[in-house]
């Protein structure tokens, strides 16, 4: 390769020189570059070009990119989240939610019942505002006079609607509950004690049905399903101190009593000097000396206090009829029954729905007690 510069004679020289045959400015440069060292100018020249044009971009900051790449990770798992499976962790917490969600349904049903009461008892005071002095209780009288018979009907705080349908049917309301007590001698009064805070939401509704109705017999003894052989024998406590009788009986709520009936069979038995009379039960009794045990049935509790004294004992089973058609077959040839029940349910079953009709099928004549002479 040749190249050839030429210079004019006006400019500065970039060197001097002469050939050996001529004169003059005129500055030949003659040479010759190989193919390696045309790469190699080449390749370093795309090089240093490449280098500044890099200079020229702009590069974002190291932080910047982490800090982008940390949001995009965010949101991304805020919206994989609703739809992200439950973990292990969560699906054992499942099992520990079903007791938590059954306290709060028995709170719940607590909190309603007391509602219930509460209802209950603002609507008997209501009741017995409007009703005035008829509404009044009946007082006994301060010289005590000879009864017939005492019925204490054992009752709790929960039952308003069996007293209510043991009001409809067997057991007389108002002026004819009070001539029955002057001219038959016969007193009907609902038991029941206390709660375990007197003056509470279940006294106060009891205290506002009597208000009303007038035929409670309050006990000193706290209720509980437990202390029926010590309620037992608080009833029997306070009908001796309360009123002089012949006989003094015991019935449940959910049982169905024929008045007359249970008064013409008492009765027979008044040449006794002491009697017990009822449905007997048998079974082994531990017995100690000056000691009353009260065991989980009253009925037994009783039947036990009298082992070993000077009293007969009556086995009649029409004080435990059953409920239709036992007692209506019965009724129908003559033999009433005194007492009608369950034998499966220590009562009439539902007898707040029931005792209606097992008072239409086996019940007495409405005039039977007026017409019973004792």
């Amino acid at each position: 390769m040749k190249m050839s510069f030429n210079k004019s004679s006006g400019s500065r020289g970039w060197g001097q020189g002469a050939a050996a045959g001529g004169g003059g400015d005129e500055l030949v440069l003659r040479g010759s570059i190989s193919k390696k060292w045309t790469f190699l100018l080449c390749f370093g020249s795309f090089c240093i070009g490449l280098l500044f044009t890099n200079r020229m971009w702009t590069v974002p900051e190291p932080k910047e990119i982490i800090r982008r790449s940390t949001l995009e990770v965010e949101k991304m798992s805020l919206v994989d989240g609703d739809c992200a499976p439950k973990s292990a962790g969560d699906a054992r917490d499942v099992p520990g939610e079903v007791p938590r969600t059954q306290d709060v349904i028995q709170t719940l049903d607590r909190t309603i019942s007391n509602l219930e009461m509460e209802l209950a008892s603002a609507k008997a005071t209501q009741e017995s505002m409007l009703h005035g002095a008829a509404g009044a209780p009946v007082p006994e009288p301060t010289g005590k006079r000879k009864h017939f018979m005492v019925v204490g009907v054992n009752t709790a705080f929960s039952s308003r609607k069996r007293r209510d349908s043991v009001r409809a049917t067997w057991m007389p309301q108002g002026e004819k509950r009070r001539t029955m007590e002057e001219e038959k001698g016969i007193v009907i009064r609902f038991v029941i004690g206390h709660s375990a805070t007197p003056g509470g939401i279940l006294d106060r509704a009891i205290d506002a049905e009597d208000r009303k109705h007038g035929d409670f017999m309050r006990l000193d003894h706290v209720e509980g399903y437990l202390e029926l052989a010590a309620k037992t024998k608080a009833y029997f406590v306070a009908a001796v101190s309360t009123w002089d009788a012949e006989y003094y009986v015991k019935v449940d709520d959910d049982v169905h009593v024929n008045i007359a009936t249970l008064g013409n069979t008492l009765a027979r038995h008044r040449s006794k000097p002491r009697a017990y009379v009822g449905c007997m039960k048998s079974g082994p009794v531990l017995a100690q000396k000056h000691v009353l045990h009260k065991y989980a049935n009253e009925d037994v509790s009783l039947g036990s206090w009298f082992i070993g004294l000077d009293v007969e004992h009556v086995d009649d089973r029409r004080l435990c009829c059953g409920t239709p058609p036992d007692c209506e077959w019965k009724a129908q040839a003559g033999n009433a029954c005194v007492a009608s029940f369950d034998w499966s349910c220590s009562g009439i079953c539902k007898s707040a729905d029931r005792i209606k009709e097992v008072h239409q099928r086996c019940g007495e004549s409405e005039n039977a007690i007026w017409n019973a002479e004792f």
